[in-house]
């Protein structure tokens, strides 16, 4: 099976063969990492720009390779119940359908909120708080603000598999 996964980032890539090697389990799996453009902000700011970013790196894909799957995910903030969080969109499409996903929300500091508003993107604001280096690319936001207990790719997985579902069951979700 052959999943293209719209992201050179290691966190994406381990997440999507580590869910895929779960709901596949007698598959042999070849995971593609590819740059695909998101065609949204750096650090997108709403529900709708951050879906938008994760489909259109599906839909890059989609056109430029041929594969069993294509995943992408797409990490966002936005104001959920008047608390600044941070999540991400997770896009899993095959040639029959196109299905997003969200992850559960992490509330965030004010004042990494207040940097993102600014203008500044959520990875680098928390390396300046913490004093780490290229967290995004390591256990995320997720794994400094839960001391651990998620990660990033932990949540990415399980946003993934419940995405895959309408893949399980499509008559279920026509």
């Amino acid at each position: 099976m052959k999943i293209i996964v719209a992201s050179k980032n290691p966190v994406k890539i381990d997440a999507a063969r580590t869910s895929f090697a779960s709901a596949f389990p007698a598959e042999t799996l070849e995971v593609v990492a590819v740059d695909a453009p998101s065609l949204v902000s750096e650090q997108p700011m709403s529900a709708t720009e951050t879906r938008d970013g994760a489909v259109n790196r599906v839909k890059y894909c989609q056109q430029r390779h041929t594969a069993d799957y294509y995943v992408s995910y797409e990490g966002g903030v936005d104001v959920l119940d008047e608390i600044p969080s941070t999540y991400a969109v997770v896009c899993i499409a095959n040639k029959d359908r196109l299905q997003t996903g969200r992850t559960a929300s992490l509330p965030l500091p004010n004042q990494i909120y207040q940097k993102l508003k600014a203008g500044g993107e959520l990875g680098p604001a928390m390396d300046e708080m913490f004093n780490t280096v290229n967290i995004k690319q390591k256990g995320g936001a997720i794994g400094q603000l839960s001391n651990g207990l998620e990660t990033r790719k932990s949540i990415y997985v399980s946003a993934t598999l419940l995405s895959l579902s309408v893949f399980f069951y499509p008559n279920l979700y026509d």
